[in-house]
């Protein structure tokens, strides 16, 4: 009988130890950017993607586009548009909007920023490392050039730099 009850100790033990092992740790950055969307706007809520003519919510991870007569809320983008390459599409940050419904100003937005469109390079404010998104605004502020140098003494270029000649 002692037996017994060691055996069954010893396998509630195991049984306990291997279940507390096997917890899966999930990091999820919900309302970050997307991967594809352009890195430094930490301010935002929507990006306007003029080619398949549809939002995406930052906050939510969600596409907001027309179809079936309504506005739809989805993770993927409409069937039409599945193959899209957003890493090489053009994103309008829409940085002046933060309400629920950005497109209110669809018609806008379509006039402005139509199918094809292809603004101005679009600005990177920072820089994404390792997956996690770190940004770092450098406008150069306080900067005071000076006309008068011209960029002399920086040398012709075929020099040995420090080394001594």
């Amino acid at each position: 009988m002692k037996t017994l009850k060691l055996i069954a100790a010893g396998i509630i033990l195991l049984v306990t130890t291997t279940t507390t092992q096997a917890q899966v740790s999930v990091n999820v950055n919900i309302g970050s950017p997307p991967a594809w969307g352009p890195a430094g706007y930490s301010n935002i809520d929507y990006y306007y993607i003029p080619d398949v003519q549809s939002y995406y919510d930052i906050r939510h991870s969600q596409f907001i586009y027309y179809g079936n007569g309504k506005w739809i809320r989805s993770r993927y983008l409409p069937q039409a548009y599945r193959n899209y390459d957003l890493y090489s599409g053009y994103k309008v940050v829409l940085n002046n909007y933060h309400g629920r419904t950005p497109y209110v100003y669809y018609k806008d937005h379509k006039a402005k920023y139509y199918k094809g469109y292809k603004g101005k390079p679009q600005k990177t404010i920072g820089y994404r490392n390792n997956n996690k998104q770190v940004y770092k605004h450098n406008d150069n502020k306080g900067y005071k050039h000076n006309p008068g140098n011209n960029n002399s003494n920086r040398g012709n270029g075929n020099g040995n730099g420090n080394k001594k000649h």
